[in-house]
Protein backbone atom coordinates (compact mmCIF):
# COMPACT_ATOMS: atom_id res chain seq x y z
CA UNK A 1 0.00 0.00 0.00
CA UNK A 2 1.33 3.50 -1.05
CA UNK A 3 2.73 5.60 2.01
CA UNK A 4 -0.03 8.98 2.37
CA UNK A 5 2.23 11.91 1.56
CA UNK A 6 2.14 13.54 4.63
CA UNK A 7 3.37 10.29 6.49
CA UNK A 8 6.71 9.92 4.16
CA UNK A 9 8.28 13.41 5.06
CA UNK A 10 8.21 12.25 8.78
CA UNK A 11 9.48 8.45 7.91
CA UNK A 12 12.03 10.17 5.96
CA UNK A 13 13.19 11.72 8.89
CA UNK A 14 13.27 9.05 11.48
CA UNK A 15 14.57 6.66 8.97
CA UNK A 16 17.67 8.99 8.78
CA UNK A 17 17.84 9.98 12.11
CA UNK A 18 18.73 6.55 13.39
CA UNK A 19 21.01 5.88 10.62
CA UNK A 20 22.97 9.09 10.68
CA UNK A 21 23.06 9.01 14.98
CA UNK A 22 24.03 4.80 14.73
CA UNK A 23 26.87 5.14 11.89
CA UNK A 24 27.43 8.81 11.23
CA UNK A 25 26.59 11.31 8.13
CA UNK A 26 29.40 10.03 6.17
CA UNK A 27 29.29 6.68 6.50
CA UNK A 28 25.49 6.52 5.24
CA UNK A 29 23.64 6.56 1.81
CA UNK A 30 20.75 8.08 0.47
CA UNK A 31 20.47 4.30 -1.08
CA UNK A 32 20.52 3.08 2.25
CA UNK A 33 17.79 5.90 3.48
CA UNK A 34 15.21 5.46 1.05
CA UNK A 35 15.57 1.33 2.23
CA UNK A 36 14.92 2.54 5.68
CA UNK A 37 12.60 4.89 4.85
CA UNK A 38 10.40 2.60 2.50
CA UNK A 39 10.66 5.04 -0.30
CA UNK A 40 12.22 4.92 -3.76
CA UNK A 41 15.09 7.09 -4.04
CA UNK A 42 13.48 9.43 -6.20
CA UNK A 43 10.90 10.12 -3.72
CA UNK A 44 13.53 11.00 -1.40
CA UNK A 45 15.02 13.40 -3.57
CA UNK A 46 11.74 15.41 -4.31
CA UNK A 47 11.81 15.53 -0.18
CA UNK A 48 15.20 16.78 0.12
CA UNK A 49 17.76 17.68 -2.67
CA UNK A 50 20.57 16.31 -1.14
CA UNK A 51 22.05 14.65 2.02
CA UNK A 52 23.36 17.71 3.64
CA UNK A 53 19.56 19.80 3.55
CA UNK A 54 18.19 16.11 5.24
CA UNK A 55 20.81 16.05 7.35
CA UNK A 56 19.82 19.83 8.13
CA UNK A 57 15.73 19.06 8.24
CA UNK A 58 16.71 15.63 10.66
CA UNK A 59 18.48 17.84 13.52
CA UNK A 60 15.66 20.68 12.97
CA UNK A 61 13.01 17.94 13.89
CA UNK A 62 14.53 16.29 16.49
CA UNK A 63 15.54 19.57 18.07
CA UNK A 64 11.70 20.20 18.44
CA UNK A 65 11.60 17.07 19.75
CA UNK A 66 14.48 17.43 22.27
CA UNK A 67 13.14 20.70 23.16
CA UNK A 68 9.76 19.92 24.01
CA UNK A 69 10.94 16.63 26.11
CA UNK A 70 12.86 18.58 28.36
CA UNK A 71 10.10 20.82 28.68
CA UNK A 72 7.92 18.57 29.94
CA UNK A 73 10.73 16.63 32.30
CA UNK A 74 9.10 17.04 34.85
CA UNK A 75 11.38 18.66 37.31
CA UNK A 76 10.20 19.83 40.48
CA UNK A 77 12.55 23.18 42.02
CA UNK A 78 10.74 22.34 45.26
CA UNK A 79 13.67 20.43 46.16
CA UNK A 80 16.39 23.16 45.39
CA UNK A 81 19.53 22.97 43.56
CA UNK A 82 20.93 19.52 44.45
CA UNK A 83 17.76 17.88 43.47
CA UNK A 84 17.66 19.46 40.32
CA UNK A 85 21.57 18.34 39.92
CA UNK A 86 20.14 14.45 40.90
CA UNK A 87 17.01 14.13 38.30
CA UNK A 88 19.89 15.89 35.46
CA UNK A 89 21.80 13.21 36.24
CA UNK A 90 19.62 10.31 36.66
CA UNK A 91 18.19 11.35 33.74
CA UNK A 92 21.41 10.84 31.69
CA UNK A 93 21.96 7.90 33.35
CA UNK A 94 18.69 6.07 32.51
CA UNK A 95 19.27 7.74 29.28
CA UNK A 96 22.23 6.35 28.65
CA UNK A 97 21.16 2.62 29.76
CA UNK A 98 19.11 2.23 26.86
CA UNK A 99 20.52 -0.48 24.18
CA UNK A 100 22.58 1.10 21.50
CA UNK A 101 22.87 4.09 23.05
CA UNK A 102 24.70 6.63 21.33
CA UNK A 103 24.84 9.92 23.12
CA UNK A 104 23.53 12.67 22.04
CA UNK A 105 22.82 12.99 18.61
CA UNK A 106 23.60 16.80 18.61
CA UNK A 107 26.77 16.57 19.63
CA UNK A 108 28.63 13.48 17.28
CA UNK A 109 26.84 14.95 13.98
CA UNK A 110 28.96 18.17 14.84
CA UNK A 111 31.93 16.83 15.89
CA UNK A 112 31.74 15.05 13.23
CA UNK A 113 31.23 18.21 10.62
CA UNK A 114 33.97 20.03 12.36
CA UNK A 115 35.84 21.01 9.27
CA UNK A 116 32.75 21.94 7.27
CA UNK A 117 32.40 25.54 9.77
CA UNK A 118 29.76 26.46 7.67
CA UNK A 119 26.93 23.50 7.20
CA UNK A 120 23.60 24.42 8.21
CA UNK A 121 23.54 21.10 10.41
CA UNK A 122 26.66 22.79 12.59
CA UNK A 123 24.24 26.01 13.26
CA UNK A 124 21.54 23.72 14.16
CA UNK A 125 23.58 21.90 16.61
CA UNK A 126 24.53 25.20 17.81
CA UNK A 127 21.17 26.50 18.29
CA UNK A 128 20.13 23.49 19.87
CA UNK A 129 22.63 23.30 22.68
CA UNK A 130 22.15 26.84 23.06
CA UNK A 131 18.35 26.40 23.98
CA UNK A 132 19.21 23.82 26.58
CA UNK A 133 22.29 26.10 28.25
CA UNK A 134 19.39 28.48 28.68
CA UNK A 135 16.78 26.25 29.66
CA UNK A 136 19.10 25.06 32.16
CA UNK A 137 19.88 28.81 33.44
CA UNK A 138 16.09 29.77 33.73
CA UNK A 139 15.99 26.09 35.70
CA UNK A 140 19.12 27.53 38.05
CA UNK A 141 17.16 31.14 38.60
CA UNK A 142 13.89 29.32 39.29
CA UNK A 143 16.47 27.30 42.07
CA UNK A 144 17.52 30.95 43.40
CA UNK A 145 20.87 29.80 42.34
CA UNK A 146 23.48 32.28 42.73
CA UNK A 147 24.42 33.58 38.81
CA UNK A 148 22.59 31.09 37.00
CA UNK A 149 23.69 31.70 33.81
CA UNK A 150 27.74 30.86 34.52
CA UNK A 151 26.57 27.83 36.81
CA UNK A 152 24.37 26.74 33.85
CA UNK A 153 27.35 27.14 31.33
CA UNK A 154 29.15 25.44 33.91
CA UNK A 155 26.14 22.32 34.36
CA UNK A 156 26.05 22.00 30.38
CA UNK A 157 29.71 21.26 30.05
CA UNK A 158 29.62 18.62 33.17
CA UNK A 159 26.67 17.25 31.15
CA UNK A 160 28.52 16.62 27.63
CA UNK A 161 31.50 15.39 29.69
CA UNK A 162 30.00 12.59 31.10
CA UNK A 163 27.85 11.91 28.22
CA UNK A 164 31.66 11.83 25.87
CA UNK A 165 33.09 9.77 28.99
CA UNK A 166 30.06 6.97 29.39
CA UNK A 167 30.65 6.86 25.57
CA UNK A 168 33.94 6.13 25.83
CA UNK A 169 34.53 4.02 28.93
CA UNK A 170 30.58 2.63 29.27
CA UNK A 171 30.97 3.75 32.92
CA UNK A 172 27.61 5.61 34.21
CA UNK A 173 29.57 6.21 37.49
CA UNK A 174 31.10 9.21 35.79
CA UNK A 175 27.13 10.63 36.53
CA UNK A 176 27.67 10.33 39.62
CA UNK A 177 31.05 12.28 39.70
CA UNK A 178 29.74 14.78 37.65
CA UNK A 179 26.62 15.49 39.68
CA UNK A 180 29.27 15.66 43.03
CA UNK A 181 30.82 18.32 41.20
CA UNK A 182 27.93 20.13 39.81
CA UNK A 183 26.41 20.12 43.75
CA UNK A 184 29.90 21.58 44.75
CA UNK A 185 29.72 24.41 42.32
CA UNK A 186 26.21 25.46 43.37
CA UNK A 187 27.63 25.36 46.91
CA UNK A 188 30.68 27.46 46.39
CA UNK A 189 28.22 30.20 44.56
CA UNK A 190 26.00 29.70 47.57
CA UNK A 191 28.86 30.86 50.34
CA UNK A 192 30.26 33.63 47.95
CA UNK A 193 30.70 36.90 49.11
CA UNK A 194 28.66 39.30 47.35
CA UNK A 195 30.49 40.93 44.82
CA UNK A 196 30.81 45.01 45.27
Amino acid sequence: MPRASDETRPAILQAAYKLFRRRGFFRVGMDEIADAAGVTKRTLYYHFDSKDALLTAVLASQHERAFADFQNYGIDLSGGADALIDKLFEGLVKWSSKPRWAGSGFTRLAIELADLSGHPARSIARQHKALMEQQLEMLLAGANVPSPKARARELFLLIEGAMVMILIHGDRSYCTAAADAAKRLVAKSDSSPPMS
